[in-house]
């Protein structure tokens, strides 16, 4: 948006809100901070206030429009919440690549860390356990997954663009693209330190355990093992694993399947929400029941829709872009009001009952992943408490006539408009 459009946009709300019987004050009329100074280009009186010589990086910052240019609401400053597996190193093997967000990179994401994974046609990332609990979401192929439960019940499924799986800490498992294409996939780990770099892997384990325990333990001779690699394999190329159901009855167990599936299909999972604006759809421990420590929602914008005004209670948020663009304003105490852009890619880091929206700005539909550390989603509506807070007491807060908050969604919207 340009600063004509935006100035004539400010000033169109401004004209309905007088016409709404909204009292016009010095202040409201800055279109920004409540305390003083001003800020917003729109509040810049001098010509050369706006004035930005320094060295530039065109490229990146044509992807934020709204750090340069932030809305004149945005007031103070708080931690970046904004992050990208497109600017993270990949790390290349023959049989796929992985890149990383985590901690280290991203300060203020202390619940989640997150993994971008491709596995090429065959490629396998090998045996191996994390002492935290991994979730993912597919996002491109397929993939075959083994697990198996402490109890010793397997499990070997295929997923699809739009599947989850939940693997608990300290359960084996090994992941395997398929298919012309393979797999990509994004994980989430439930530990903001939680690192695919250092995980537990078979081959770093036999490789560092004595010839004649291994001979001990299964029952073959010291020598079967002369040819254990060295270094791990981490991402290798393998072999055509052959059909889902050929792998299943090889590993059947007399103790049958795990109780619950270590996978589940959210794309295809009835909407909790529809409106004109978009649609969410929610997998928590109600109904993926596996996934004990991590819930999350797959999230639609429509083009002119978006996330209506909202926080969450009970976890951060930790949000993953998967196509469109939009823009995430975060309020907190101070007050402390910040805008960001996203786009594919991106990631997004929301604290614990921080009040959010989260705009599509683009042409094309934006769709994201809202990612917690809990075993249930939790949403607090600034409409649906709004509505149902005594009507007297609303209008003398925001200062509005009882027209005016009789428009107000009644019920939790999630994507206006609805």
């Amino acid at each position: 948006m340009t600063d004509l459009s935006r100035r004539k946009m400010l000033v169109g709300a401004a004209a309905s809100a007088a016409a709404l019987g909204v009292a016009a004050t010095a202040k409201a009329a800055t279109f920004g901070n409540p305390d003083n100074p001003a800020e917003g280009a729109i509040n810049a009186k001098s010509p050369t206030s706006l004035d930005d010589p320094g060295p530039k990086n065109p490229g990146l910052a044509s992807q934020f429009p709204d750090t340069g240019n932030p809305p004149p609401t945005d007031v103070n400053g708080m931690a970046e919440f904004w992050a990208s597996f497109n600017n993270a190193p990949k790390r290349i093997q023959d049989g796929g690549w992985a890149r990383q967000v985590t901690q280290e990179d991203f300060a203020i994401s202390t619940e989640i860390s997150g993994v971008n994974m491709r596995l090429a046609k065959n490629g396998i990332r090998e045996l191996h356990w994390h002492q935290q609990a991994e979730w993912a979401v597919m996002t491109d192929g397929k993939c075959r997954i083994t697990i198996i439960d402490e109890l010793g019940r397997p499990q070997v499924a295929d997923v699809k663009a739009g599947d989850l799986w939940y693997f608990p800490p300290g359960l084996p498992h090994s992941l395997q693209g398929i298919g012309p294409t393979g797999a990509e996939f994004v994980i989430a780990f439930d530990n903001g330190m939680a690192s695919e770099f250092n995980t537990l892997l078979l081959t770093d384990w036999i490789a560092h355990t004595p010839p004649e325990i291994l001979s001990a333990n299964f029952g073959v001779p010291a020598d079967a093992f002369k040819n254990i690699p060295l270094n791990n394999l981490w991402i290798f190329q393998g072999k055509d694993p052959g059909p889902l159901a050929a792998d299943q009855a090889a590993v059947k167990s007399p103790l049958g399947p795990p109780t619950f599936p270590f996978v589940f299909s959210l794309s295809d999972l009835p909407p909790v929400r529809k409106t004109a604006g978009g649609m969410v759809q929610i997998a928590d421990s109600r109904n993926f029941r596996a996934s004990s420590t991590v819930a999350a929602a797959l999230v639609t914008v429509k083009p002119g829709g978006m996330r209506e005004l909202h926080w969450h209670p009970n976890a951060d948020e930790w949000q993953y872009y998967i196509s469109g663009e939009g823009r995430m304003t975060v309020f907190d105490t101070g007050p402390r009001a910040i805008t960001n852009d996203f786009r594919a890619g991106d990631i997004g880091y929301v604290k614990k009952s921080l009040g959010h929206y989260v705009q599509n700005t683009g042409n094309t539909d934006l769709v994201f992943m809202e990612i917690f550390r809990s075993d249930h989603y939790a949403e607090v509506s600034l409409s649906d408490w709004l509505t149902h807070t005594p009507p007297q007491m609303v209008m003398e807060h925001l200062n509005i006539t009882p027209d005016v908050l009789a428009k107000f969604p009644r019920n939790r919207p999630d994507i206006v408009p609805v």
